[in-house]
C-alpha cells in the first residue's frame, strides 16, 4: 500500500494499516503510523522514518508467509518476525485475515505517551492512499486459492497499479512516457512513428480494466489499440480499438476476437459520451466462459466459449496486454477516405489505473491451477447486464459481422445463429 500521512501537526492521530481476522484470539499483523512520532501483542518495535512521509506516497509492504512476517518500508526490510511455533510461540497461519486501514484519534497514548494532545484546530486530518497491491492466497468458504501446497500467489491484484512495474515501452522513441510516479502512461504518435507498450506478465484468465482518454480534436486516421494477444499464427487475440475521426464526429470503438489465428468477428460502436474529453474504464473479462467487453462497467458486447460447436476459443494460449497508436488512414476513417492530418500532430493518448485481476502464467505455469480464483472466474452476466447490453447494441452498435451476409456469402458464422 502507498500512503501518503497527515501533514502538520498530526499529534494524537494514528494512521493503521493492518490484517487482522476476528475474535478473542484473533491474528493481526499492524503498521500504525503514530502522529509526530513513531505502536497488542505485546510484541511492538517502533522506528523513525528515513524520509518525511507527509511530502509524498511511499510504500509500506507486509509479507506473511508460512516461515516469516517481514514489514519493508520502499522495499526495505525493517523488521522480521520468525515462525517459532516450535519454541511454543504463535504464529498466524491458521485465521484468514482482511485487511483494514483506518485514521483515529488517539492523544490518550499515541504522542509522548498521550501527553501531547490533539489540537482540533488543524482539522480535518486526512491521509491518503494509493496502489494497493495484494500478490495473495484468497479465502472463500473456508477454502484457500493456493491450496495447501502452494509457494505462490494464486490471484493477483493490482488496483491503480503503477506502469513502471507492470508494463514495458516497446517502441516509440521517447514518444511513450510514464509520469506522475508511475500513475499516468502518454503515447503519442507524428508522422514518423507512433508509440507502444506491453504488460511485463503474462495472464490466461482475467479481469482487465484501463482508463484511456483519447486522442482529442481532428483525429482522423490515428488508431488507439488496447487489446490482449498470443504470439503465432494460431494466435488467440481480444480487441478494443478506436478509430479516430474528424472534430465533432464521433469515435468508432472496434472490437474483436480472435481463436486459433481467425478473427473476421468485428462488432463496431459509437460511444454515448466525448472519449477525449476525461477518462473512461474499458473492461475486458475473460473466463472460461466468456469474454465480456464493457465500458463505464456497462456490457457491451459478450463471446461465448461455444467450443463445442466448433468455434474457437482462446482458453490455453497465455497472452498479454498490449497498447498502441499508431497511424491507420488507409482504412480507420471512412474506409480509408479521409487521411491523417499531420499538422495536428503530436497526436497523444494518455491511460491510468491498470488493473489486473488475473491468473499471470510462468515458465508455463497459471498462478491460479486449473480451478481458477476470484470472483470474476465463474461470472456470469445477470438480467441486469445482459438488459444494459441489449440497450447499448440497440442504440449505439453500428457494424456487427452477425449480420453482414454480403460479407458471408456461404453463410454466417455459426456462433452467429448460436448466440
Amino acid at each position: 500500500m502507498q500512503m501518503k500521512l497527515v501533514p502538520g501537526n498530526s499529534a494524537g492521530t494514528v494512521a493503521a494499516y493492518y490484517l487482522s481476522s476476528q475474535g478473542p484470539t484473533h491474528d493481526e499483523i499492524d503498521f500504525e503510523l503514530l502522529g509526530n512520532l513513531q505502536g497488542k501483542g505485546n510484541r511492538e518495535q517502533q522506528f523513525y522514518l528515513w524520509f518525511d512521509p507527509t511530502a509524498d506516497f511511499h510504500t509500506y509492504s507486509i509479507l506473511w508467509n508460512p516461515q516469516r512476517i517481514i514489514f519493508s518500508v520502499d522495499g526495505t526490510p525493517i523488521r522480521e518476525f520468525k515462525n517459532l511455533e516450535s519454541n511454543g510461540l504463535p504464529y498466524p497461519k491458521d485465521q484468514p485475515m482482511r485487511i483494514y486501514s483506518s485514521l483515529w484519534n488517539a492523544d490518550d497514548w499515541a504522542t509522548r505517551g498521550g501527553l501531547i494532545k490533539t489540537d482540533w484546530t488543524q482539522a480535518p486530518f486526512t491521509a491518503s492512499y494509493r496502489n494497493f497491491h495484494a500478490d495473495a492466497c484468497v479465502v472463500n468458504d473456508g477454502k484457500s486459492s493456493c491450496g495447501s501446497g502452494s509457494s505462490n500467489a494464486c490471484l493477483v491484484i493490482h488496483s491503480t497499479a503503477n506502469f513502471y512495474n507492470n508494463v514495458d515501452i516497446t517502441w516509440g522513441d521517447g514518444r511513450a512516457k510514464i509520469l506522475n510516479n508511475g500513475d499516468l502512461l502518454t503515447l503519442s504518435l507524428d508522422k514518423t512513428s507512433g508509440s507502444g507498450f506491453q504488460t511485463k506478465n503474462e495472464f490466461l484468465f482475467g479481469k482487465i480494466d484501463m482508463q484511456l482518454k483519447l486522442v482529442p480534436g481532428n483525429s482522423a486516421g490515428t488508431v488507439t489499440a488496447y487489446y490482449l494477444s498470443s504470439q503465432g499464427p494460431t494466435h488467440d487475440e481480444i480487441d478494443f480499438e478506436f478509430l479516430g475521426n474528424l472534430s465533432g464526429d464521433p469515435y468508432i470503438l472496434h472490437t474483436n476476437v480472435f481463436g486459433q489465428g481467425k478473427g473476421n468477428r468485428e462488432q463496431q460502436f459509437y460511444l454515448w459520451f466525448d472519449p477525449t474529453a476525461d477518462f473512461h474504464t474499458y473492461t475486458i473479462l475473460w473466463n472460461p466462459q466468456h469474454i465480456v467487453f464493457s465500458v463505464d462497467g456497462t456490457p457491451i458486447r459478450e463471446f461465448k466459449n461455444l467450443e463445442s460447436n466448433g468455434v474457437p476459443y482462446p482458453k490455453s494460449q497465455p497472452m498479454r496486454i498490449y497498447s498502441s497508436l499508431w497511424n491507420a488512414d488507409d482504412w480507420a476513417t471512412r474506409g480509408g477516405l479521409i487521411k491523417t492530418d499531420w499538422t495536428q500532430a503530436p497526436f497523444t493518448a494518455s491511460y491510468r489505473n491498470f488493473n489486473a485481476d488475473a491468473c499471470v502464467v510462468t515458465n508455463g505455469k497459471s498462478s491460479c491451477g486449473s480451478s481458477g480464483s476470484g470472483a470474476w472466474f465463474s461470472q456470469e452476466l445477470d438480467s441486469t447486464s445482459e438488459e444494459k447490453m441489449k440497450w447499448v447494441q440497440k442504440n449505439y452498435m453500428i457494424y456487427n459481422y452477425c449480420t453482414d451476409t454480403k460479407r458471408f456469402p456461404q453463410g454466417l458464422p455459426p456462433e452467429c445463429n448460436l448466440a
